[in-house]
């Protein structure tokens, strides 16, 4: 059974920092790419950064800058660390896992950034 269990969301105040993380198991993990979605209220879920099994790591437009994605192999485990938190990045957020046409998706966690 492949699960994707993400943790990490919090409610913070604008400028603060959090480290989102997602555990994946029943999945061999290191022939994934995996990446972090977002969907806040009324808007459609949207990438905000992606990290290929070369490393190759890309973001959104608004979160350059500012978020990071990484992966620790060992642990099955992608993080999101999020910095300089905006109100904008209110939303909950997702892992995905994705190899060729096989998708995974988590639960999500919510962020909720005040201002």
């Amino acid at each position: 059974q492949v699960q994707l269990v993400e943790s990490g969301g919090a409610l913070v105040q604008a400028g603060g920092s959090l480290r989102l993380s997602c555990v994946a198991s029943g999945i061999i993990f290191n022939l994934y790419s995996m990446d972090w979605y977002r969907q806040a209220p009324g808007k459609q879920r949207e990438l905000v950064a992606t990290i290929t099994r070369g490393d190759s790591t890309n973001y959104a437009d608004s979160v350059k800058g500012r978020f990071t994605i990484s992966v620790d192999n060992a642990k099955n485990t992608v993080f999101l660390q999020m910095n300089r938190l905006e109100p904008e990045d209110t939303a909950v957020y997702y892992c995905h896992a994705l190899l060729r046409y096989t998708h995974y998706w988590g639960q999500g966690t919510q962020v909720t950034v005040s201002s």
